[in-house]
């Protein structure tokens, strides 16, 4: 499920709830809230447990949903967080969704109703990354030990951050039943392109592992392919004639846009050119550099051309790079054209 983003305005304030010796927070962030792909509006946030000695259990949290014009509620809806049970000291993020796909919702507020102190779970759980990779999705796969008891109940959490620490995404891997013993378990989605790492973690009815902080590897999002040598009527080459204007030519292609809002992608494109050294024991020159600016528009191709009028004879090769207006490498090198001038 891809999940869009929307534009909202958003009204917090960091919210207390207390016992006699217990103090429960929302952090102070403003919570993060999107929509998703069916419409409906979703307040994501964390929870923490301010208490070195209690764990806590039933944390509720309540969400008002409002338009623009109305300081009554379109929708209040209550909500639980993703852990069952917080540790002292511990937290826990929370997704809640609106009760119906309603495209007025523009705010929400969030506060936390009462909740109880719990049984301590054990921290006997623990998970790991066994890979990782980001195309247009992120594959990543992991491990789950389980080393005491048979366990049930047991699911595996992934809460997405970006750059503010901002929770955006909590998503849940059902696992079940567990022996004493190792589970692996994968993750194939497409995440919020604002996404820089996740925290991973897992609970069973009487276990909890630590929250593991996993970076996300950057994604190159462009390949580049067909790189050719033309002439001006559109033939290949494979040799060209001194002081000639010959065309290099590529396809690229990127796998999703940088900026899902816009469905935009601004790039730079450059050809390189070196004259290979006379003996080994020269580095390569570099005879021309051109580049080409574009943009993206969705994943649909692109073509680029430059043009190159050789000053040289001899044997040069051509390279092709893909950069974002950062100047930021969005691509592999494309492949290397080797080019004789007579």
């Amino acid at each position: 499920m891809i999940l869009l983003l929307v534009p909202f305005s958003q009204a917090f304030s960091q919210e207390y709830n207390n016992t006699p010796t217990l103090s429960v927070s929302l952090r102070s962030e403003t919570p993060f809230i999107y929509q998703d792909s069916e419409g409906f509006t979703v307040v994501v946030g964390t929870v923490e447990n301010n208490d070195s000695l209690a764990s806590i259990t039933n944390v509720i949290i309540k969400v008002n949903f409002f338009d623009d014009f109305d300081p009554i509620p379109l929708e209040v809806v209550n909500g639980h967080t993703t852990l069952q049970v917080i540790p002292p000291n511990g937290q826990s993020p929370f997704a809640i969704r609106s009760d119906t796909a309603n495209p007025n919702i523009t705010q929400a507020s969030v506060s936390l109703l009462p909740f109880d102190i719990s049984d301590e779970k054990q921290k006997e759980l623990t998970v790991f990354s066994s890979g990782i990779f980001l195309d247009s999705s992120l594959h990543f796969s992991g491990v789950l030990q389980n080393g005491i008891t048979t366990i049930s109940d047991t699911n595996v959490y992934l809460a997405f951050y970006d750059v503010f620490e901002r929770i955006l995404r909590v998503y849940t891997i059902e696992i079940g039943d567990v022996e004493s013993n190792e589970v692996t378990f994968e993750f194939d989605e497409p995440i919020d392109y604002r996404s820089i790492g996740f925290l991973l973690f897992s609970e069973s009815d009487k276990f909890y592992s630590d929250f593991v902080d996993i970076k996300i590897p950057p994604s190159l999002l462009v390949i580049i392919s067909d790189v050719t040598v033309k002439d001006v009527m559109g033939n290949k080459l494979s040799e060209i004639k001194f002081g000639s204007t010959v065309n290099i030519e590529s396809e690229t292609q990127i796998q999703f846009a940088a900026d899902q809002k816009s469905n935009e992608t601004a790039y730079t494109y450059y050809v390189q050119i070196k004259e290979t050294p006379t003996t080994p024991d020269l580095p390569p020159t570099v005879e021309y550099i051109g580049k080409f600016d574009g943009r993206f528009f969705g994943t649909e191709i692109e073509s680029q051309s430059i043009d190159w009028v050789p000053e040289k004879k001899g044997l040069f090769f051509i390279e092709t790079f893909v950069w974002d207006r950062n100047n930021i490498p969005i691509a592999e090198q494309g492949p290397i054209v080797i080019i004789f001038v007579n």
